[in-house]
């Protein structure tokens, strides 16, 4: 099976924190976080905390610990293409969305491989 070669118009860079939880813009603990920039030549980018693993790999195991970790990944993903296409939505629709598109993502992902 051919996997899916998706386009990024903007580089997006990932940041893979060892922190248990990452402070977003907004003060909250979160496990992910996506900048959007005002400015279109400003790199966006993704943070993710990884800080759990091992109490995740002993709570799940290793293939949902690191399964998480490409959930939330494909999460933030979303509110990149959100923010590429200029996608208007509540605060809870952007979430919704992002929550329900990476369920899609991680599934399709899943008929790809193996282990994650």
């Amino acid at each position: 099976m051919d996997t899916p070669r998706i386009f990024f118009p903007i580089r997006v860079l990932i940041y893979v924190k060892s922190s248990y939880k990452i402070k977003a813009m907004d003060g909250e603990l979160v496990y992910g976080t996506f900048f959007e920039p005002f400015d279109r030549n400003d790199e966006p980018y993704i943070r993710i905390s990884t800080g759990d693993y091992y109490d995740e790999l002993e709570k799940r195991g290793k293939d949902d610990a690191l399964g998480g970790y490409l959930f939330t990944i494909a999460h933030e993903l979303t509110h990149y293409f959100q923010w590429i296409n200029d996608i208007r939505l509540t605060r809870i629709g952007y979430e919704r969305q992002a929550t329900a598109y990476s369920g899609y993502i991680i599934d399709e992902y899943k008929e790809t491989r193996e282990h994650p």
